[in-house]
């Protein structure tokens, strides 16, 4: 019997050196990675697959993989194993016996049951079991044999980096799936983006939008957008600038838990925040963005990329409170914060290397509490276990991070924008500090990052009714 080829070498087994009854087999386990990426390459999505509710009350009674999926690990089998690399598939014939499930452990064989000398062909029985012993699949395989012998070097498969956005989005929203809504001044929302993504987020029970700004050109937007404005409250007023200034005014009259910028420029909005003094606290106001990052295994938050240019080290220490704080909301109990530099080491010449180590000496001094600095620390080391390894960093932080500190503004918010428009990032993001969270987003956000940042609004404004800020 075959085996599955050692992973450096491939051989294949021609026509001639076949005798009937010759077999090889495969073992391969079904992950839910699989299913997700069978359905992706398909572009089968049928929900029996993919949707745990749907599938729940199925036929089957949960997720199932494809069927197809087994019929794929038999064309495996025959393409590089035996009769290997050379073989041309002409006929298979598949019956479908029992669903395979996420565990599922199948065997793979197949056997030769026919030669024809004349074409070089084979028939090939096909048995799929799963690891009770039950069968799943069987068949008959119709294939052109090789003729000519191959041994090479083996081609690994690409490997596929699989990253749902509605799955993640669909998470993070459970956080908040047993909370109210929150009354949430939408400053401003006269363009689509800002007003679909208001009412949006209203539409998943995130927030009660007050929409302040001019009213008929709203009113106006909506009607051509299509948008129900049915109970929807409007607080009139007549441009951008007083709009600020009336949800700044509200939110300090505890009128409203949270605001939400819409279709202003930041400066105009967190303006009118700043110079309401009911509004502040005793830290610096910050912004906190995060992001699920297909290549990284959690959450990532970052912190300043909008609002402070280059922050003094005092001013730092209030950012870095104010993301663990954040980060901490949302079920981080004890969050690892890498403060990131170009590089590892002190050095007099790179002065965020000194507020890195300045702002950790202050977290062990417990000027920084509820969570673990390390710094200066690079981006690969803060987020890559093995560059850390490599550079013989040994840290709690490094290669784990759950918040970066970035050195100011302009690296932040390039970093932001790399995660977001080359990492896939899905992200979304709050100004905290100030006494009602403030979900900052940017005019080319789409809906999704709206959404998510209503929802750290409203995780934020829920725990602010427990701890006032």
């Amino acid at each position: 019997m075959h085996l599955v080829q050692p992973s450096d070498m491939v051989e294949n087994a021609t026509y001639d050196e076949i005798r009937l009854g010759q077999s090889a087999q495969l073992v391969r386990t079904l992950t839910l990675d699989d299913i997700r990426a069978f359905a992706a390459v398909s572009g089968d999505t049928n929900p029996a697959h993919l949707d745990p509710e749907y599938a729940d009350a199925s036929l089957f009674h949960g997720v199932i993989a494809h069927g197809m999926w087994g019929g794929a690990l038999i064309s495996a089998l025959l393409g590089t194993v035996f009769p290997g690399p050379g073989t041309i598939y002409l006929e298979q014939v598949l019956h479908f016996s029992k669903p395979v499930r996420i565990g599922d452990t199948l065997t793979v064989r197949v056997s030769v049951s026919s030669k024809d000398d004349e074409k070089k062909r084979l028939e090939l029985d096909c048995q799929v079991q799963n690891q009770r012993g039950d069968r799943v699949l069987h068949g008959l395989a119709r294939v052109m044999a090789p003729t000519i012998k191959v041994r090479r070097p083996a081609v690994h498969a690409p490997t596929i980096q699989l990253f749902d956005p509605e799955a993640r989005l669909a998470a993070l929203l459970a956080h908040g799936r047993d909370l109210t809504a929150v009354r949430c001044a939408v400053v401003h929302p006269c363009d689509a983006a800002s007003l679909g993504g208001a009412l949006a987020a209203a539409q998943h029970g995130l927030i009660e939008p007050v929409l302040i700004g001019p009213e008929r050109r709203m009113r106006e937007l909506a009607e051509e957008l299509g948008l129900d404005f049915s109970g929807v409250a409007i607080e009139p007023v007549a441009h951008s600038h007083a709009a600020a200034a009336r949800a700044a005014d509200m939110a300090a009259a505890k009128q409203v838990e949270s605001i939400m910028k819409g279709s202003l420029h930041t400066d105009e909005l967190m303006a009118a925040v700043v110079t309401n003094a009911a509004l502040r606290t005793g830290r610096r106001m910050s912004h906190v963005f995060r992001f699920d990052v297909p290549s990284y295994y959690k959450p990532l938050y970052l912190t300043d990329a909008a609002l402070n240019i280059r922050p003094k080290l005092h001013e730092k220490a209030d950012i870095v409170h104010n993301a663990i704080a954040l980060a901490r909301i949302m079920g981080v109990a004890q969050p690892k914060v890498a403060v990131l530099s170009a590089v590892e080491m002190v050095n007099p010449n790179i002065p965020s290397t000194i507020d890195a180590a300045a702002l950790c000496m202050m977290a062990q001094r417990g000027q920084i509490e509820g969570g673990i600095l390390d710094g200066p620390l690079a981006f690969d080391s803060a987020i890559s276990a093995e560059s850390a390894r490599i550079k013989h960093i040994s840290s709690p932080v490094a290669g784990d991070a759950d918040i970066l500190v970035v050195p100011d503004l302009e690296s932040g918010n390039m970093l932001g924008k790399q995660l977001e428009y080359l990492g896939g990032a899905m992200m979304s993001g709050l100004v905290m500090g100030a006494r009602v969270p403030i979900a900052l987003t940017s005019r080319a956000d789409g809906e999704s990052a709206r959404i998510a940042s209503a929802l750290l609004a409203k995780v934020t404004a829920h725990h602010n009714r427990l701890v006032p800020p």
